[in-house]
């Protein structure tokens, strides 16, 4: 399959998938995470994977979801069209352990598909954070749960 937004290679048993919107600091919009569902289907279902590594570049993994997408969207468009939840949790349904390699900006949905990951390996350039927060709102993709699993609830109100 050809993708558009992601990068997807076969190093010996790990099935590698690289967030590729650099210009966007590789947002999050509908047709990447939609790819990103469709790799993941395609290194389950390969008996020859025995794991999958989720990536983005040196300077951001991912720097959330696509706001400038997500402005248009009114209340009903966001509800309808399922627009956080699609795709979103095929990476925690995935059978075959799948790890986020981080570096730079793991922001909003970002960090969120970071922790959606079996593991979280980071480099010392990565910056995580939830900075919907600031902004009065939740995150969409499960993170006020998600963070206090991963490093407890003092450290998670801290951040």
């Amino acid at each position: 399959m050809e993708y558009q937004n992601i990068i997807v290679e076969t190093r010996g048993k790990v099935g590698l998938i690289t967030l590729n919107r650099p210009k966007a600091l590789n947002a999050l919009n509908d047709a990447l995470v939609d790819e990103l569902g469709l790799a993941l289907n395609a290194f389950e279902a390969d008996e020859a994977i025995g794991c999958i590594v989720i990536t983005g570049s040196e300077k951001a993994f991912a720097a959330g979801a696509d706001i400038t997408m997500m402005a248009k969207f009114s209340y009903m468009d966001a509800y309808k069209g399922d627009y956080i939840t699609r795709n979103w949790e095929r990476v925690k349904t995935c059978r075959k352990p799948v790890i986020a390699a981080v570096a730079g900006f793991a922001l909003g949905g970002g960090c969120e598909l970071a922790m959606s990951c079996d593991m979280i390996y980071a480099a010392d350039s990565a910056k995580f954070g939830q900075p919907e927060v600031k902004l009065g709102i939740l995150p969409g993709a499960g993170g006020t749960q998600r963070l206090p699993r991963a490093v407890g609830k003092a450290k998670a109100m801290d951040l």
